[in-house]
C-alpha cells in the first residue's frame, strides 16, 4: 500500500494483509488506528505553518493573523492562481508575451517560500492579457480574454500532457473582455463575455453621447454563459446565456453551501466625467456601487440602462438614458445584490472560504480582492485592499469588513501609480491557507491563523474595522475634506491652475491620471512623439477619438480614446495647451484657430 501525503513529497510504502470481521468498522481496528496515526501524524509534519514575516509582508490583517511573502516578484507579473493539493502554485502571467503564458512554483525545502519558478505554455495569446486559473477534477483551466483551456496535471510540477482548447472567444480582444471561470456540480462551466463599452452609448466614453436603446450590444456580450467544463473546441453559441446586465466581471466563484453562482461586477465609469452637470465630482467618485451578486438564471443587475447605488440602496437611470441620480425608471426584473460596495474598488477575484485553519466565521464567508480605482480623482484613489463578506446558507450575517491592507504602501493613493503592489489572484491552500498574489510585480502571499479560533471575536477585528472608517483608500470620501488639493504637479492645487489644467482635470485625467503618468491601460502624456509632436494629430485624436494599439515610450496600449468633439474649439486648444506644457513637456500652445482648422477639415472628409 503506498500513502502519499498533501504535500506531495513524503511518500509511505508498505505492505500489510488485512483480514476484516463482519460488523466491524475499518477505523476501529488496530490497522484502522495505524493507518490514521501514520497520515495524522504526516500531515501535521509537513503542515506545520512556517513562520510569518516579522512585518506580515507588509500587510494590516486582523490579530492573530499571519502573513508571509512566499516569492517577491515574478517575471510577467500574475493575474489569478491556483494551489495544488501538494502545495505547488499555478499562476497566470499577466503579461504572455514576456517569458511564457503561466508559471509554476515550488517550495523544495519546506520553509513556505517559493524557491523554484518555471515558465510554461508560452505559446498562448501572446497578444492579449491573461485572466484566470483555476484546478477542478484533476485540470488545470486557465484562460487568456478570448481562449479557455485546460491541461491535465500530473506528479510533475510543469504538466507534460495536451494542452485542450475549451472555448474560443472568435472577437478580437476588447475591453472588459476577460474570461473568468467557475464550476458547478454537474459538470458546467461558467464564464463571461463582457460589454465593450462604458453604458452603450452612441460614441463610447464621450461626454453627453446618449445610450443606444435596445442596447445591441446585450445580445452577445454583457453577461454570464454557461458551457460544458470537458468539451473541448467550443465557441459562444455552443453555450448558454444565464444572466444579462453586467458590463465587466473579472471574479466568479460557485458557493458549494447553497449550490450556486456568485460574482463580483464592476460598475460603470466617468459619471462626472461624461456628464458634469448631471453628477458632481465626489459622485463620480464614489458611484455607481461595484456588486457582489448572486446568479441565477434570468439575474439581471442592470447595465446598461441602470446603476446601483449603494448609498441609497437602489437602481437608477444611468444619464445616457435620462437618469440624473433621482430618476429610477423600472426596475421590476432587476436582482438585488448582496452586497454593493463603494464605486471603483474594481473586484477582482471572488473567493468562498471552505478550509478549517480560519476561525469559524470565515467558513463559507466570501474573499474579494479590490485592485484598486484609476478614476476616482479628484478624491483619493480607492481599493487596493481584501475585503471579506461573513455569509452563512449564501446570506451575509453583518457588515462587509477589511481583511488585509497595506498592499499600496502609500496613505494616500492620487494616482494609481502611487501604489506599489495591487492585490488580484486568491487561491486556498490545502491546509486552509488564502494565497494573495499581485499584478504589479508578481508578489505573492501566504496569509495564516494560528491562534485560538474559539477565542476569536470582536478584539481581534477592532483594528480592522477602524481601517474601513479612516483609510482614505476605503472608506467613503467627505465630499468636502477629502478632496485632494494637489493636481501632482508642484504642489499647484486646483484652484490655481489655468481653465486648460481644470478642464484636463475634469475630462482626460480619469485615464491619464493627475500627473500625466496614465496607467496599465492609458499612456503617459511626457511623449515627445504623441503630445510634442505634430499639432493636427493631436488635435484629430481629441475630434475622433482613437482606437486600435498605439505604442507609447515602446509599451503597447489597447484601451480606447473617446471623442471629445462636443467641447468648444477653445477649450479643446486650452486642454492641449495645458498638456504640451505640463507633465514635462515644453512644446508650443494650440491656438483656437487651429483646432477649428481641423474641425473643418475632419467635416469636410466626412
Amino acid at each position: 500500500m503506498t500513502l502519499e501525503n498533501p504535500a506531495g513529497r513524503k511518500t509511505l510504502h508498505f505492505t500489510m494483509t488485512l483480514k476484516s470481521k463482519p460488523k466491524t468498522n475499518w477505523y476501529r481496528s488496530s490497522i484502522g488506528y495505524i493507518l490514521i496515526s501514520i497520515f495524522f501524524c504526516s500531515c501535521l509534519r509537513d503542515h506545520k505553518l512556517p513562520a510569518g514575516d516579522p512585518d506580515n509582508g507588509g500587510l494590516y490583517l486582523p490579530g492573530d493573523f499571519e502573513a508571509m511573502v512566499v516569492i517577491d516578484s515574478i517575471k510577467g507579473r500574475a493575474r489569478h492562481l491556483a494551489v495544488n493539493t501538494n502545495g505547488d502554485i499555478y499562476v497566470k502571467l499577466r503579461f504572455a508575451d514576456t517569458v511564457g503564458g503561466n508559471a509554476a512554483l515550488r517550495d523544495t525545502d519546506g520553509d513556505g517560500r517559493m524557491d523554484i519558478f518555471k515558465p510554461f505554455d508560452d505559446s498562448i495569446d501572446k497578444s492579449s492579457l491573461g485572466c484566470e486559473m483555476r484546478i477542478h477534477n484533476g485540470y488545470l483551466y486557465f484562460s487568456s480574454v478570448t481562449r479557455i483551456y485546460r491541461q491535465k496535471l500530473t506528479k510533475d510540477l510543469v504538466p507534460d500532457t495536451e494542452m485542450e482548447l475549451i472555448l474560443t472567444d472568435t472577437q478580437p480582444p476588447r475591453q472588459h473582455d476577460t474570461k473568468p471561470i467557475s464550476f458547478d456540480r454537474e459538470g458546467n462551466l461558467y464564464t463571461v463575455y463582457g460589454a465593450p463599452s462604458d453604458a452603450c452609448q452612441v460614441d463610447d466614453r464621450s461626454p453627453l453621447s446618449p445610450g443606444m436603446y435596445p442596447c445591441p450590444i446585450l445580445e452577445t456580450r454583457g453577461g454570464i454563459w454557461r458551457y460544458d467544463a470537458n468539451k473541448q473546441d467550443q465557441f459562444q453559441n455552443d453555450g448558454e446565456k444565464i444572466a444579462s446586465g453586467f458590463r465587466s466581471v473579472v471574479g466568479l466563484d460557485w458557493n458549494h453551501e447553497v449550490n450556486a453562482l456568485y460574482a463580483v461586477a464592476h460598475g460603470r465609469d466617468y459619471l462626472h466625467n461624461t456628464w458634469p452637470r448631471q453628477f458632481s465630482a465626489w459622485q463620480g467618485a464614489v458611484l455607481p456601487s461595484e456588486v457582489f451578486i448572486k446568479v441565477d438564471e434570468g439575474t439581471n443587475a442592470g447595465w446598461p440602462y441602470h446603476y446601483y447605488d449603494q448609498i441609497k440602496g437602489g437602481y437608477f437611470l444611468n444619464p445616457e438614458y435620462g437618469g440624473d441620480g433621482h430618476k429610477q425608471g423600472d426596475v421590476s426584473d432587476l436582482t438585488e445584490p448582496t452586497v454593493g460596495f463603494q464605486g471603483h474598488f474594481a473586484p477582482n477575484d471572488l473567493l468562498f472560504y471552505t478550509g478549517t485553519q480560519f476561525p469559524e466565521r470565515y467558513k463559507n464567508g466570501a474573499f474579494i480582492t479590490f485592485h484598486g480605482s484609476t478614476s476616482s480623482s479628484p478624491y483619493p484613489q480607492s481599493g487596493y485592499f481584501v475585503g471579506f463578506v461573513p455569509m452563512k446558507n449564501g446570506i451575509p450575517t453583518g457588515p462587509w469588513e477589511v481583511f488585509a491592507d497595506g498592499f499600496a504602501k502609500v496613505d494616500t493613493i492620487v494616482n494609481t501609480s502611487d501604489a506599489a503592489y495591487r492585490p488580484m489572484g486568491l487561491a486556498q491552500g490545502p491546509d486552509g491557507s488564502l494565497y494573495v498574489g499581485d499584478t504589479e510585480k508578481g508578489k505573492i502571499w501566504r496569509i495564516m491563523y494560528k491562534g485560538d479560533k474559539n477565542t476569536f471575536g470582536t478584539d481581534q477585528l477592532a483594528a480592522m474595522e477602524q481601517r474601513k472608517l479612516t483609510a482614505s483608500n476605503i472608506k467613503t470620501p467627505d465630499e468636502l475634506t477629502d478632496k485632494i488639493v494637489s493636481d501632482g504637479m508642484e504642489g499647484v492645487d486646483d484652484e490655481n491652475l489655468s481653465r486648460g489644467g481644470k478642464l484636463f482635470n475634469i475630462f482626460c485625467s480619469v485615464c491619464h491620471q493627475r500627473n500625466g503618468q496614465g496607467n496599465d491601460r492609458f499612456p503617459p502624456l511626457d511623449d515627445p512623439e504623441w503630445v510634442a509632436g505634430d499639432k493636427t494629430t493631436l488635435i484629430n485624436i481629441i475630434l475622433n477619438g482613437l482606437r486600435g494599439d498605439i505604442t507609447v515610450k515602446g509599451k503597447t496600449y489597447t484601451s480606447r480614446m473617446p471623442k471629445l468633439h462636443m467641447l468648444k474649439d477653445e477649450e479643446i486648444a486650452e486642454i492641449l495647451t495645458y498638456v504640451r506644457q505640463s507633465f514635462g513637456n515644453n512644446a508650443s500652445m494650440v491656438t483656437t484657430r487651429e483646432v477649428a482648422e481641423a474641425r473643418a477639415a475632419n467635416e469636410a472628409i466626412q
